[in-house]
């Protein structure tokens, strides 16, 4: 099994981890850690392959994903849901110990922040369309609702998609750039005229650091390039497959 970790988030009472596509039962274009209940991987698969990844979080912990939507909506997890009943949301909080957090991606990033003095944990899907529309601004003030400081968060950005991997065209590149004309700074000239490619993990850690996050980390690992480690949903895209699989990343509040 194929599992990162943030040196950011080793912190006292948290566990966390940003799962790549190893160690799971799924076969096919879902091998094989496939922990995405929207895809149209077998249900059982799935649900089997989130128990493997939650192993690692210890007995009893419930790992919690929602029905991601790329918005800025946050919701405060006060009881565990089941598959079919999530929330329709892109970032949770909580104070309460043994519930995972869980963010699913295949190209994404999936963001992961603690307050470990205040015992408040948050986990945020940033697409671009997220990102763009305040996903990060909504967890860290989600967080400081349980009591979180944002001083005192820190924060990790998991696997994505890199800069050299995601081509955009003229309209998302002006979506950026007319209403902040700094945000080119996220932009290069791809080869194709009227290209430009994108860097959403530097835009995330940038929106993170202008929220007051001063403990960033960036684990720069492409989920495109790494074919064998994580799943893509341009990867799959490119080579013609009609789903894809979803990764996992997740953080809990140990007991």
């Amino acid at each position: 099994m194929l599992v990162l970790q943030s040196k950011t988030l080793a912190l006292p009472r948290i566990v966390h981890g940003f799962f790549g596509r190893r160690g799971g039962v799924s076969e096919g274009i879902f091998a094989s850690l496939n922990c995405g209940p929207g895809s149209g991987d077998d249900r059982a698969k799935v649900i089997e392959n989130r128990r493997r990844a939650m192993e690692m979080f210890g007995n009893g912990a419930k790992l919690l994903t929602l029905y991601q939507i790329h918005s800025a909506k946050a919701v405060s997890v006060t009881a565990p849901w089941e598959i079919g009943e999530a929330p329709e949301a892109d970032t949770m909080v909580t104070n309460l110990p043994g519930l995972a957090l869980g963010i699913l991606t295949a190209d994404c990033a999936p963001v992961l922040l603690a307050d470990s003095e205040a015992g408040v944990i948050g986990a945020a899907h940033a697409g671009w369309k997220g990102a763009l529309g305040g996903v990060v601004e909504s967890a860290i003030a989600a967080m400081e609702k349980l009591g979180a400081a944002r001083g005192r968060i820190t924060a990790a950005i998991g696997p994505c998609i890199s800069q050299a991997n995601y081509e955009v065209d003229d309209k998302f590149h002006a979506a950026f750039t007319n209403p902040d004309p700094g945000a080119e700074q996220f932009f290069v000239p791809s080869e194709r005229a009227g290209h430009y490619r994108f860097d959403l993990e530097a835009f995330v850690a940038m929106r993170l650091d202008s929220a007051g996050v001063a403990n960033i980390e960036r684990l720069s690992t492409c989920t495109y390039a790494r074919t064998g480690d994580f799943y893509s949903f341009r990867r799959a895209t490119h080579e013609g497959e009609n789903d894809y699989g979803r990764e996992v990343s997740a953080i809990m509040l140990r007991k």
